[in-house]
C-alpha cells in the first residue's frame, strides 16, 4: 500500500488535512493511527465525519500495520495521520514506508517539559529522542504546516533548540 504521506499531528483530522493535504499528496484515504483514539467510540465516529467525504479509518497501531500490509489495500493511496511521534515510530518500526514524514502540529501538553520549535510544534526531550529514532530508521523528517509552506529540516530545528 503506498503511504503517500505520514503526518504527525495531535489534532488528527481538521480542515488543513482534509482541504489541503489529501489533495496535495494525492491520497484517496486517511488512516488515523493511535491506540487510545481507536478505542474511543466517540472519536471513531466523529473523525471520519470531519474528513468531509474522504474514506477514513481510525485504527490502533497494530490494526494499521495489518491494514497497510494487507494485499487487498495495495492500490490505495493513503495519508496516515499519527497523533504522536511514538505512534509514527511504532508504525515505521513495523515496516510502514511512507514517501514523506511530516511533523505538522504538536500542541504543548501542560505539565510537560517542552520547547516550542515553531509556532505549532512543541517537543519534549523524550519526543526529540523518538524523532531521532525515526531518522535513524532512514526517514527524513520535515516540518511543514501546509503544502504551500516551505519544508524545514526537522532535525535541524531540534538542534537549534538544543534538543
Amino acid at each position: 500500500m503506498p503511504i503517500k504521506h505520514l503526518r504527525i499531528d495531535n489534532r488528527l483530522i481538521h480542515g488543513q488535512v482534509t482541504t489541503n493535504w489529501v489533495s496535495s499528496v494525492g491520497a484517496t484515504q486517511i488512516l488515523v493511527v493511535n491506540d487510545q483514539v481507536a478505542n474511543d467510540p466517540i472519536q471513531k465516529k466523529l473523525l471520519p465525519a470531519a474528513a468531509r467525504g474522504v474514506k477514513t479509518s481510525v485504527l490502533s497501531i497494530q490494526d494499521a500495520v495489518s491494514y497497510i500490509q494487507h494485499p487487498d489495500h495495495a492500490r490505495e493511496q493513503v495519508l496516515v495521520v499519527a497523533k504522536f511521534p511514538t505512534d509514527a515510530l511504532a508504525l515505521l518500526q513495523q515496516g510502514a514506508q511512507p514517501e514523506q514524514v511530516n511533523v505538522g502540529n504538536q500542541a504543548p501538553i501542560p505539565g510537560t517539559n517542552y520547547k516550542m520549535l515553531t509556532k505549532s510544534i512543541a517537543v519534549t526531550p523524550e519526543d526529540a529522542q523518538v524523532y531521532r529514532q525515526i531518522a535513524e530508521l532512514g526517514f527524513h523528517l520535515i516540518a511543514q504546516m501546509l503544502p504551500s509552506d516551505a519544508k524545514t529540516d526537522f532535525l535541524a530545528l531540534l538542534e537549534k533548540k538544543g534538543l
